[in-house]
């Protein structure tokens, strides 16, 4: 007689929520094995944490804002260390849990009987008149007639007046008191408008040079700033016109070689040779550096560990020399601080001074207030009566500049048309060759 041995099959451990757990056997052989012993545990975790969140806070903390889950302490609160739970040696830890209170209400096991609540399950007839509408369903009227939701103003959902029919009539555009209302709330800046300072008249007095009989030494004064102001315009375009050819001089200098377009950097020929030869016409040979033994790289690590303690030292010294003349640069700080604002003034009394006399020859962000033209005559063109003066002058523009000089219209540059780049192509055509 033999005597078989049994061996007992061990159990799987049961999951950590109470779940039984059997994806822990030898073998899965079958496709219902795997079906049903499929490791969840860590969802189940998941799951139980999210049901943890909402135990004590009353949703999950994923789907809470960030204002309802931080705030910053700007000033602090002395009474929080008040407010805490101490250690207490006397409180057991089952009646600590039982006073833990879940912030998910209960489920009621019935029913209220209050009249305000509605019955869970229940349709009002509201709801049941909207449902109704949505499906179009037929519907009863009185005297048990048929009604069509179809017919304007028989319940049908789509056929009902909008929202801004019923409140049309209750809200005028033109109103005065309504656009007062509706307007934004906005506090304009206080800055000082540059008319405001302006002095000059509208119209002011002309020279007396400019006057058909002058005076020998007002026309003379006059002569004298017409010949200034068109020197220094004539020096600004010698300039200018300097300026640019010393800029095409420049490229054709380094386009100047064969095969090279105006205005292409080409190397010259030679120039890379002749730069390789030394003093006596000998090629130069370049010879790579030597790698670095430990030995140097160590010397050399040393030499700039000590080099910056030097510097350190240095640096420490003169801050503790400084020390004792802290009062003498505060001194200096303040003379220097007066001195600037008494320059800062200055200049600003100076810029309102000459604000007063008007924008002439002022810049206004990128572009200049023209000072206007000055119209003078010379010795020969005077008149020297009323029935041989000639009109001259342009009061449109002498308007026009006086309002720029007052600020009251802003300096623009004139805006030219712009010639046409592309040309056009020309094409003959042939009456001819076109049948019809």
């Amino acid at each position: 007689m033999t005597t078989s041995k049994i061996t007992k099959k061990s159990k799987t451990p049961a999951s950590t929520i109470g779940a039984p757990a059997q994806h822990n056997q030898s073998s899965r052989k079958g496709k219902k094995a795997w079906r049903k012993n499929v490791d969840i545990e860590d969802v189940e975790d998941t799951l139980e944490d999210i049901r943890g969140e909402e135990r004590l806070f009353g949703t999950a903390l994923h789907e809470r804002k960030n204002e309802d889950l931080f705030v910053v302490d700007k000033q602090g609160d002395d009474k929080v260390r008040k407010s805490l739970r101490k250690f207490s040696k006397t409180l057991l830890t089952s009646h600590r849990i039982l006073s833990q209170r879940s912030a998910v209400p209960a489920v009621l096991s019935r029913p209220s009987s209050s009249s305000n609540k509605k019955k869970p399950g229940s349709v009002s007839y509201a709801e049941k008149e909207r449902l109704l509408k949505l499906g179009k369903k037929n519907r009863r009227g009185p005297l048990n007639s048929a009604v069509d939701h179809d017919q304007v103003g028989e319940g049908s959902a789509l056929m009902e007046v909008t929202e801004a029919v019923k409140e049309s009539g209750k809200y005028n555009v033109w109103d005065a008191d309504d656009v007062e209302e509706n307007k934004s709330k906005f506090k304009a800046p206080n800055t000082p408008h540059p008319r405001q300072q302006i002095t000059i008249p509208a119209v002011q007095t002309p020279h007396l040079g400019t006057s058909y009989n002058p005076p020998v030494e007002a026309h003379s004064e006059l002569l004298r700033s017409a010949h200034s102001i068109e020197e220094r315009r004539v020096k600004e375009q010698e300039t200018s016109e300097e300026f640019k050819s010393r800029i095409m001089s420049a490229r054709r200098e380094a386009g100047a070689v064969d095969g090279g377009v105006e205005g292409m950097l080409v190397d010259k020929p030679g120039e890379q040779d002749e730069a390789e030869l030394d003093a006596e016409g000998e090629p130069i040979v370049k010879k790579m550096p030597a790698r670095k033994t430990k030995q140097q790289r160590r010397k050399a690590e040393k030499q700039r560990v000590e080099k910056r303690a030097l510097a350190a030292r240095a640096l420490r010294r003169k801050l503790l020399a400084s020390v004792d003349s802290v009062k003498t640069f505060r001194k200096e700080a303040e003379k220097t601080l007066s001195a600037r604002e008494q320059a800062e003034a200055l200049r600003r009394a100076r810029q309102q001074e000459q604000l007063r006399k008007g924008l002439a020859g002022q810049r206004l962000g990128k572009h200049i207030v023209k000072e206007g033209e000055l119209d003078v005559q010379l010795g020969e063109d005077l008149s020297e009566s009323l029935r041989g003066l000639k009109t001259e002058g342009n009061l449109f523009r002498d308007r026009f500049t006086s309002m720029q000089h007052r600020a009251l219209i802003e300096p623009r540059v004139p805006v030219l048309p712009k010639k046409r780049r592309g040309k056009t192509k020309e094409v003959e055509k042939y009456a001819w060759k076109r049948f019809e």
